[in-house]
C-alpha cells in the first residue's frame, strides 16, 4: 500500500468537494479547481474527509495512488490557503517593479520585460525590487509561471547575475587562470 495514498486528505471548512465519477471539483475562498482522476483509483468522502483507494494491485494503479492523492491535496491547499514561489535578482541595475497588475524586469536588456498576470496568479515585489514573489491557487501554474520569469535570465555561473529561487544553490565557476 502506498504510504503517501494512504493518508486521509483533511477538508477543512469553506472547502466544498464534489465528486461525480472521476471528475473531482474542489471550491474555496481562493478560487475553483478541478481535476479528472483516472479510473482505477477511488475517491470517497467521509465526513471532512477524503480517502483515496485503488481498485487493483497493478503497477499503473500503484503509480497513480500516491499520484492522485498529492494531486487532490495540492487542490484541497491551494483553494483554502494558497501557494507562493519566491525569486531573487541579483546583478548591478536588475531589478523588479510593478506596474498595476503586471510585472515589469530591467535585467540588463535593451528593453523591459512585462509579465501579464494569468487567472489566479499575482505578483508581489519588495521596494528594493529584488524579490519577487508569485502568489495563486494551482500549485502547477505557480510553479510553471515563476519558472517563465525565471527563464527570462538564468543565472550565469561565472558572476552569479540573475534570476534564481529562493534557496537556490548557485553553481559558481572559477574565470579563466593568468598566464604563467
Amino acid at each position: 500500500m502506498s504510504r503517501i495514498g494512504r493518508l486521509p486528505i483533511v477538508v477543512p471548512s469553506g472547502v466544498d468537494v464534489k465528486i461525480d465519477g472521476l471528475d473531482v471539483r474542489v471550491k474555496g475562498p481562493k478560487g475553483e479547481l478541478q481535476f479528472q482522476f483516472a479510473p482505477s483509483v477511488v475517491i470517497t468522502q467521509e465526513g471532512n474527509e477524503l480517502i483515496i483507494t485503488r481498485e487493483s494491485e497493478e503497477q499503473t494503479a500503484r503509480a497513480l495512488h500516491g499520484t492522485t492523492r498529492a494531486v487532490l491535496s495540492n487542490m484541497v491547499t491551494g483553494v483554502s490557503t494558497g501557494f507562493s514561489r519566491v525569486l531573487q535578482i541579483q546583478g548591478v541595475g536588475y531589478r523588479a517593479e510593478m506596474n498595476g497588475q503586471n510585472l515589469v524586469l530591467h535585467v540588463g536588456y535593451s528593453h523591459p520585460v512585462v509579465f501579464e498576470p494569468a487567472d489566479g496568479i499575482s505578483y508581489e515585489t519588495d521596494k528594493r525590487g529584488l524579490t519577487i514573489t508569485v502568489h495563486g491557487y494551482d500549485k502547477q501554474q505557480v510553479g510553471q509561471v515563476a519558472a517563465n520569469i525565471r527563464k527570462v535570465r538564468p543565472v550565469e555561473p561565472y558572476k552569479g547575475k540573475g534570476i534564481f529561487y529562493e534557496g537556490e544553490r548557485i553553481r559558481r565557476k572559477a574565470g579563466k587562470a593568468g598566464k604563467k
